[in-house]
């Protein structure tokens, strides 16, 4: 009996492992929306997206602190190798700024970089970002 319990402890682990790996890779479902927040120099960035999600998505941006001349938006998903062209956000009112028709291709992590330009010099955020189907 000793000799059959590594091996049944060895199978739950492996697919313990495949559920969550697959969970990662294709999205665990329709998920709510990501609010996520940072801070780099003087700003504070929040970023905001209704359910990220393959395809075309709308991300909107609340910075507090000084002035904010232009924000850029940078998808990146390194697992794959992958990197969107960068997407300049509009001001959506003063401190608000939306970068839309950013196209994710596929699920999975991808992390959003967003850089800020403004009188009080430059400043860039990273946020990790799921993506489901």
């Amino acid at each position: 009996m000793k000799t059959k319990r590594p091996v049944v402890l060895i199978s739950v682990v492996v697919v313990v492992a495949a559920v969550i790996a697959g969970w990662l890779l294709f999205g665990g479902g329709p998920s709510g929306p990501t609010v996520l927040k940072s801070t780099t120099g003087p700003y504070t960035v929040q970023l905001s997206a209704d359910a990220p999600r393959v395809g075309s998505n709308t991300f909107a941006f609340a910075v507090t602190g000084p002035a904010v001349d232009g924000v850029t938006v940078e998808p990146v998903m390194p697992q794959m190798g992958h990197a969107i062209t960068p997407v300049p956000a509009t001001a959506d009112g003063p401190g608000h700024f939306r970068a839309a028709d950013v196209g994710l291709p596929m699920a999975g992590q991808w992390e959003i970089t967003v850089s800020l330009r403004g009188p009080a010099g430059a400043g860039q955020v990273v946020f990790p970002v799921l993506v489901n189907q």
